[in-house]
């Protein structure tokens, strides 16, 4: 495996370490079972050392891969000196604290953010890793929670540990050849932070900004009280800054952060319309009127987690309306309900 220049045209997922420009890679590390099936992780040579943006899901296959790709850099992991998280989903954190364990010369970065729902997946059970049934049951979908509690999940709290340095934001973080800045934008998760390197113009933007998808909202443990309205206002605070080149968790490098965010915003805008228009009592019926993905399926052709995604996701933009003042929103028997007001 050698370096080779990043191609817009290639399969983003392929195995390689991809030259977005000197001194900075694009790692994809392969994702088990997972729909997106690749995350990257961002490589930055830093003096004689590495710092990482994201690490990765703590399974053989990625370890194997980031090896591979640290010798194609002429490193490897002892030559990393931080590695700087973007939230706390496994696909991003858990391999960092594999690395640490291994070479405790790193140092790993979170948001602090994200304390809340990390001390949640430490404590929890191998059968209940976090709060998505009980959001399930708030929604109206029972049954969808019941279905999900068959479901045999690997839960490993050996696989979560604390980060070294607990980021506040908006703040700088200061490298060895460098200082970038850290902005908070919660939304995604309540911790996600996005980081500029202002002399490369680009932000590595993690999940908050992905360049085919929307990102799911809300999807942790400990979810905020309105994690759409957050990530509406964290879209409109990376508006607000310089554009740059987008670098993403999840496909190719982009040209413009702003442009995205854009398509964002406007696809949110549409969304919150047909949500309001498939109003239908609690988020679980009003999710089962929608239609998902750019192939605009039908609820019931949805997977498992992806119809579980669906109604977190509708609830999100009730609770918006509802924030608004254009819908009522109460809680019976632990079931929240939606009217128009």
């Amino acid at each position: 495996m050698d370096p080779v220049p990043d191609d817009p045209e290639r399969d983003w997922t392929a195995p390689g370490v991809y030259e977005v420009m000197p001194g900075l890679y694009r790692i994809p590390l392969p994702m088990p079972s997972d729909g997106l099936r690749a995350v990257n992780v961002y490589a930055v040579r830093d003096g004689d050392a590495l710092v990482l943006v994201d690490s990765g899901w703590v399974v053989p296959e990625a370890l194997d891969v980031m090896q591979q790709a640290l010798r194609a850099l002429d490193a490897d992991p002892g030559r990393i000196s931080r590695i700087l998280v973007t939230h706390v989903h496994r696909d991003h954190y858990t391999l960092a604290v594999r690395l640490r364990r291994d070479h405790p010369s790193i140092r790993v970065g979170l948001g602090i953010g994200e304390r809340p729902s990390l001390r949640v997946v430490q404590s929890s059970p191998p059968d209940r890793p976090g709060g998505l049934r009980d959001q399930l049951t708030l929604c109206g979908a029972a049954a969808l929670a019941k279905e999900l509690s068959e479901v045999s999940v690997h839960h490993d709290t050996s696989e979560w540990e604390d980060p070294d340095d607990w980021l506040e934001a908006p703040s700088t973080v200061d490298l060895a050849t460098a200082s970038w800045q850290a902005h908070p934008t919660p939304g995604h998760t309540r911790g996600h932070l996005v980081f500029v390197d202002a002399d490369r113009d680009v932000m590595f933007c993690g999940d908050h900004v992905l360049p085919r998808i929307t990102p799911s909202i809300g999807f942790e443990p400990v979810p905020a009280e309105s994690p759409l309205r957050d990530y509406l206002d964290s879209l409109n605070l990376v508006r607000a800054l310089p554009d740059r080149r987008l670098l993403p968790a999840h496909g190719h490098v982009g040209p413009s952060v702003h442009a995205r965010v854009d398509e964002l915003i406007e696809h949110h805008d549409v969304r919150l319309r047909d949500t309001f228009d498939a109003l239908a009592g609690t988020a679980f019926e009003t999710a089962q009127r929608l239609r998902w993905t750019r192939r605009g399926r039908a609820f019931d052709e949805l997977d498992l987690l992806s119809r579980c995604l669906a109604v977190t996701e509708t609830a999100a933009h009730l609770d918006v309306l509802a924030g608004t003042g254009r819908l009522d929103r109460t809680e019976n028997d632990g079931v929240r309900y939606y009217r128009v007001t």
